[in-house]
């Protein structure tokens, strides 16, 4: 019987992470993370809670994170400004910035041939009205995903799910996503399954 494998969870509490953790729990630890509940605190957007966090956690075989925000808004009301003063900040901030750095930081807490595990979205390449932000960021993502793999050490794998619209969040977000067809979350929560427990390394992992 193989060993059960440690696993942080960032945004166990929402409706993503609940669904990863019914996945993964009945064959991994899960130690719950988030901002604001989770056995281990984390703010993606702030470098140092995601250093203390991971100290608090402890060493780790996975490091999977469901969580990462950014705005809505019409193209036409975003004006060039600096970073911290456009609609664009946000998601800069919070979901590239905030993967990106949580990453680089689970390096140095993840097992030989560990993995990390983010989170995209659909419209990586499915751009929707008042959605440039969050399809700048989840592209950003899937392109450090691929390219960090190749240089990931001691055997670390890194990959992404870009997960559809979930039948789950269907009374908050379809507005914004008129036509498509949505998907049950436990299909999103398969796909981190298969990268903390597979062997590929560098992929996005597209949930249609």
């Amino acid at each position: 019987m193989s060993q059960r494998l440690r696993i942080l969870v960032i945004g166990a509490s929402g409706v993503l992470g609940r669904a990863i953790v019914a996945e993964l729990a009945p064959r991994c630890d899960i130690i719950p993370a988030g901002s604001k509940s989770g056995d281990v605190r984390i703010d993606i957007a702030d470098p140092e809670s995601i250093a203390a966090g991971l100290e608090a956690a402890g060493m780790l075989d996975a490091v999977v994170c469901a969580a990462g925000a950014f705005n809505f808004a019409p193209l036409a009301a975003i004006k060039p400004a600096r970073i911290e003063q456009s609609p664009y900040g946000l998601g800069l901030a919070n979901k590239l910035m905030g993967q990106v750095n949580l990453a680089l930081a689970a390096r140095d807490h993840l097992s030989d041939g560990g993995s990390i595990t983010l989170i995209t979205g659909v419209t990586a390449d499915a751009p929707v009205a008042a959605g440039s932000s969050a399809s700048m960021v989840n592209a950003a993502v899937e392109a450090f995903v691929m390219a960090a793999a190749i240089e990931m050490p001691r055997g670390i794998r890194i990959n992404a799910v870009s997960p559809g619209l979930f039948e789950e969040s269907m009374d908050s977000y379809g507005p914004f996503f008129r036509g498509f067809d949505p998907v049950p979350v436990a299909r999103a929560a398969r796909a981190f399954s298969r990268s903390v427990e597979g062997l590929e390394t560098g992929r996005t992992y597209r949930v249609r």
